[in-house]
């Protein structure tokens, strides 16, 4: 499958970081946090990766070039205006092609493993769960056996990663434009075509100043 990396957000709550450099470059323990990403999807064996970018993207790209140093083949997707997370992607659509393919958040940190990953079978999308951080305690979604449902704020509710396998199919009849993704996949489970799992290892959006200190220890403690 290929891959596609979420790339285009100010990360304004991570300023003043962020005020000079775009937020999937900060570095993380020595390293870019999208580099983590890269050489993840790299070691399970995807070759071929999207990223989409807005805030300061050239500069990821002139970091980045074609992906050759993570032995993979990069293209981006420029955004000249905002398009929130279900738009960038339809924007991305023609260089993913037809088939099914991974989708990361790129200001997320997680030891999970991609190779795991497999195209949704009778789904529309697939979608990684993890248990619900101090900051979003009431979750997301709900997994019933292997399909995924809307939360309702219920015991049980987990939260959703930012890693997925989606269809393009899940985007018929979209338009070009500034829309999310969450809607999408809200109607999908609405219809019983959202499978998932509970990944249960480390986890960290990486959406403050302190998170990235956590995400820091805890590669620290991985070395």
């Amino acid at each position: 499958m290929k891959a596609m990396i979420l790339a285009a957000g100010k990360g304004e709550r991570m300023r003043p970081l962020t005020l000079h450099t775009p937020k999937p470059l900060v570095p993380v323990a020595g390293q870019p946090l999208i580099e983590y990403h890269l050489r993840a999807l790299a070691a399970a064996g995807v070759t071929e990766v999207v990223i989409n970018h807005a805030w300061l993207g050239q500069q990821i790209e002139d970091h980045l070039g074609d992906g050759s140093q993570f032995g993979l083949n990069v293209r981006y997707s420029a955004e000249g205006e905002p398009l929130e997370t279900g738009g960038g992607i339809f924007k991305a659509l023609p260089l993913l092609g037809d088939a099914p393919f991974i989708l990361v958040n790129g200001d997320v940190w997680t030891d999970f493993d991609f190779s795991r990953l497999r195209a949704p079978s009778k789904a529309l999308a697939h979608l990684v769960l993890v248990d619900n951080p101090g900051h979003h305690g009431r979750g997301d979604f709900r997994l019933q056996g292997e399909r995924v449902i809307d939360g309702d704020d219920t015991p049980g509710t987990l939260t959703f990663s930012g890693v997925s396998v989606l269809d393009p199919a899940l985007f018929a009849g979209c338009q070009a434009g500034a829309f999310k993704l969450a809607p999408l996949l809200r109607a999908a489970m609405a219809q019983g075509q959202v499978s998932g799992e509970h990944h249960q290892g480390h986890w960290v959006d990486v959406g403050t100043l302190e998170r990235l200190a956590e995400v820091e220890r805890l590669i620290g403690e991985r070395a």
